[in-house]
């Protein structure tokens, strides 16, 4: 998602310590110099306007190059499931590649071309019907998983308002049926277009949706149920068979649209058995994100529909504005080529079988980790076997003489260069608090052990606490959270908003 960036006022900005507008030529040493032994190494870096003069390229990339080095290293950032790996010989090719803009299907038709080999790869990993006596279905690349959700949607919320308008009912109160424990992406699209949220709350026990109360949900203005292959939270597979069943045997016209953002390119290869696609009758339409389990750096996302029924005529735009008529459905128009070209290459070079050794490596590892993890006494919240995402989510034991808590653990965790995160959990449920390692492909068993060591380092340090110490330890983590680097970034304006489940009661929301 882009994050909302406040400009300052005037106010705000700290007065200048050199001349903006510099009348006499640089000096010979900027040009020849060691970047460091240039005046720019010694000045402010430009941080509210854009300076009149120009920058060597070398220092500009050297200054840039300089403050990125202080961000955590991606490798060790376990909450995020993006992915951090690639081979060289494809990132060349994304590389050359940054410059074509991929809407220009005139100019760059082999680029095109790839995006549909990739559909049709796609659509046939989710089982999608192909038969000849069918219609076509339909898919199209786009911005990672949040707009391919944003799409589907729509796509839904119009089908709906066109079969109440063909009834002569009223259209204007559509709502959707979710799990309280949706990435925030859901709420977005949820606000956006105007849809009433109607959640099935998850509680201490239960952290997927529950398909008897979701199906019980559903009435006249019900646009369909999101259904989730894989939750950010503890990696759970919703029943999406039992919702499909349900809606059949009550003989229900109620679409279910797949979020498998996280599970779509896991599932088939490690649970090849398992229904939760197009082999449901009421899955219309499936989103995946490429940069996930896709093996994608970020960003790009992939939805298919199961044919044009559940992908209205009305919002797809025929243009002719680049030199080539074109069938358009998305929320931007240009982007580039490179991270399609990205997917394609994976889907070439690894295949079925690439895919699934990688999917098996990592859903070891992540079932080492969780015993490991139990061994310690912690209670684990994910599944194993394949059955989930490879990720562990876990919490402390319960012990009410214990005086920290997760989120010191996570603390400790990041002191020591990992990024493990810490959350509250959905509404109902969100007194529960818990930790959250993602597996990714480059997460090497080796890796996994240097880790634990560190967790094991991280209790040990806790324990050995005293209250006086650890509230000293629990003011510098708040400290740390509150640092005026983190609220100057936030416009006042936006701060302790009540509209998002969030901001209603607390939950945090897993980071994707």
């Amino acid at each position: 998602m882009v994050h909302l960036a406040k400009v300052k006022k005037d106010n705000e900005v700290p007065p200048s310590t050199h001349d903006i507008v510099s009348v006499a030529p640089p000096d010979i040493d900027d040009f020849e110099t060691n970047v460091y032994g240039s005046h720019f190494a010694a000045d402010h870096m430009p941080l509210h306007e854009m300076p009149e003069r120009e920058m060597p390229r070398q220092i500009a990339a050297r200054m840039i190059k300089d403050e990125l080095s202080l961000d955590g290293n991606p490798k060790l950032n376990l909450a995020s499931f993006v992915t951090t790996y690639m081979e060289d010989e494809i990132e060349q090719i994304m590389t050359e590649s940054f410059s074509k803009n991929f809407i220009d299907y005139e100019e760059y038709p082999h680029s095109a071309e790839i995006q549909n080999r990739c559909v049709n790869m796609i659509a046939r990993l989710f089982h999608i019907p192909t038969d000849a006596s069918g219609e076509n279905a339909m898919g199209t690349s786009t911005i990672g998983s949040s707009e391919a959700i944003m799409l589907g949607t729509l796509a839904m919320k119009k089908r709906w308002q066109n079969k109440r308008k063909a009834e002569g009912k009223d259209y204007s109160r559509p709502n959707i049926i979710m799990n309280s424990a949706v990435q925030v992406c859901w709420e977005k699209a949820a606000r956006y277009f105007e849809i009433e949220e109607k959640y099935v709350y998850c509680t201490d026990t239960r952290f997927v949706i529950d398909p008897k109360q979701a199906v019980d949900l559903v009435d006249e203005n019900t646009i369909g149920i999101c259904a989730i292959l894989g939750t950010t939270y503890t990696g759970e597979y919703e029943d999406i068979k039992a919702i499909n069943d349900l809606l059949v045997e009550r003989n229900i016209d109620c679409p279910i649209h797949v979020d498998a953002a996280s599970g779509g390119f896991v599932a088939p290869f490690i649970q090849p058995d398992l229904k939760w696609d197009f082999r449901l009758e009421k899955v219309v339409s499936i989103n995946v994100s490429g940069h996930k389990y896709g093996l994608v750096y970020p960003g790009v996302g992939w939805v298919i529909w199961r044919s044009p029924e559940y992908l209205p005529q009305e919002l797809v735009f025929n243009i002719n504005y680049l030199g080539a008529d074109q069938a358009s459905f998305t929320l931007n128009f240009s982007k580039g080529a490179s991270h399609v070209i990205g997917q394609y290459y994976q889907l070439i070079r690894l295949g079925k079988h690439g895919y699934r050794a990688i999917m098996s490596n990592i859903t070891r590892i992540s079932d080492y980790m969780s015993s490991e993890f139990e061994k310690m006494g912690m209670v684990i919240l994910s599944q194993t076997q394949g059955r989930g995402l490879p990720l562990v989510a876990w919490r402390l034991p319960t012990d009410d003489s214990r005086i920290y808590d997760e989120f010191a653990v996570a603390h400790q965790l990041r002191e020591r260069g990992w990024i493990v995160p810490a959350y509250t959990m959905a509404p109902n449920s969100e007194k529960l608090q818990m930790m959250r390692i993602v597996i990714r492909e480059d997460f090497s068993m080796h890796r996994c052990d240097s880790l634990l060591q560190d967790f094991k380092l991280a209790i040990e340090s806790l324990d050995a606490m005293d209250k006086s110490m650890l509230d000293k330890y629990k003011t510098h983590m708040k400290n740390h959270r509150n640092h005026p680097r983190h609220q100057s970034r936030v416009h006042a304006h936006y701060m302790n908003e009540k509209h998002s489940l969030q901001g209603q009661t607390g939950k945090t929301h897993g980071v994707c």
